[in-house]
């Protein structure tokens, strides 16, 4: 009993963020802020969680529909608009927060609290908002450089943070927001 006890605190990794999947010749990443009741669709294909988490069986859910809709590497416009019919069908059922990258854009879909920032030069100082700690980025950073940070809550008190709509998808690229 003492044995089970100190392993059911245990984290196992195959069910840790962020999980991984090869679409198109592609990797893609995807995490989770939520919990999904009862969403449990029949899986086939190439996309099967290696854990027990509603995150990954979401994310494996959203990759075999992706690669149902398209046949071969669609635009980002054209999976944008893939995903924001699939998001609300997986959002009925709970809290469905998530990040989603293949490495070119960043989908960003909130249920609840998502918060997004833009960063470009010039860059200035970033307060934080939970500690007495400030970050100068432009100490860190070149005029090229352009960034977009989407959170659960704002992390600097300094600047303008967008909140998100219950719903809304959002789509970055090159740190910019393309919708």
């Amino acid at each position: 009993a003492h044995i089970r006890k100190a392993t059911q605190g245990a984290v196992n990794l195959q069910n840790c963020h962020p999980f991984v999947r090869e679409l198109w010749g592609r990797y893609w990443v995807f995490a989770h802020n939520g919990d999904l009741k009862d969403f449990r669709p029949r899986l086939h294909g190439n996309f099967h969680p290696v854990g027990g988490t509603d995150s990954e069986h979401a994310f494996c859910w959203l990759m075999q529909e992706l690669a149902k809709s398209h046949a071969d590497v669609p635009s980002v416009d054209e999976l944008t608009l893939t995903l924001r019919e699939l998001a609300p069908r997986i959002a009925r059922h709970g809290t469905f927060n998530f990040l989603l990258s293949n490495g070119q854009a960043l989908w960003a879909h909130a249920s609840t609290n998502l918060w997004s920032i833009e960063r470009q030069h010039p860059f200035t100082l970033a307060q934080l908002a939970d500690e007495d700690l400030s970050m100068d980025f432009a100490q860190h950073t070149t005029p090229d450089d352009r960034v977009a940070v989407v959170v659960t809550a704002p992390l600097t008190t300094n600047e303008t943070w967008v909140p998100f709509a219950p719903g809304e998808l959002r789509v970055f690229e090159g740190g910019t927001r393309r919708g």
